[in-house]
C-alpha cells in the first residue's frame, strides 16, 4: 500500500523545538491550500533527525509531502477525560515550484544511507 500525499503552498516553517528529558525534537511546517470558501491549513511534522530536512524548504514553495499518520491516546489521570491526538509526520517531500530547486526530493532516511556508506567512520 502506498503512503498518502498532500500538496500545498508552504505557509510557515517553525524552528525545531525540543521536548522532555530525552530530547525529543519536532519541527512544524504548515501547508496552505486555498479553497473557494475557505483556506485549509495543514500542519506536517518533522521529528528527530528529520527536522533538518525542512531546511530545504522556503515559504511560498509549492510542495508535495508523503506522510504517515500517527495517533495517540492521552489521559492525565484515571479520573480525567481521555483525549486522542492525530499528527501527520513527513516521510519525504518534493518541491514542485516556487523555489530555486523545483525538483528536489528529500527522504528523512537519506542521512542513514549516507552514514552507512562512509567507510572512514567505521567504529572498529
Amino acid at each position: 500500500m502506498s503512503q498518502p500525499t498532500v500538496r500545498g503552498i508552504v505557509h510557515l516553517i517553525e524552528e525545531t523545538k525540543t521536548y522532555g528529558q530525552k530530547g525529543f525534537r519536532k519541527r512544524l511546517v504548515v501547508l496552505e491550500q486555498p479553497g473557494e470558501r475557505f483556506t485549509n491549513y495543514i500542519p506536517i511534522e518533522f521529528t528527530g533527525d528529520a527536522c533538518e530536512n525542512a531546511d530545504g524548504l522556503s515559504e511560498g514553495q509549492d510542495v508535495e509531502f508523503t506522510y504517515r499518520l500517527n495517533g495517540r491516546r492521552w489521559q492525565k489521570d484515571p479520573q480525567s477525560d481521555v483525549k486522542f491526538f492525530l499528527n501527520a509526520e513527513a516521510v519525504s517531500f518534493k518541491v514542485l515550484g516556487g523555489g530555486a530547486d523545483e525538483t528536489s526530493q528529500v527522504d528523512p532516511n537519506d542521512a542513514f544511507a549516507e552514514a552507512a556508506q562512509d567507510e572512514d567512520d567505521v567504529p572498529f
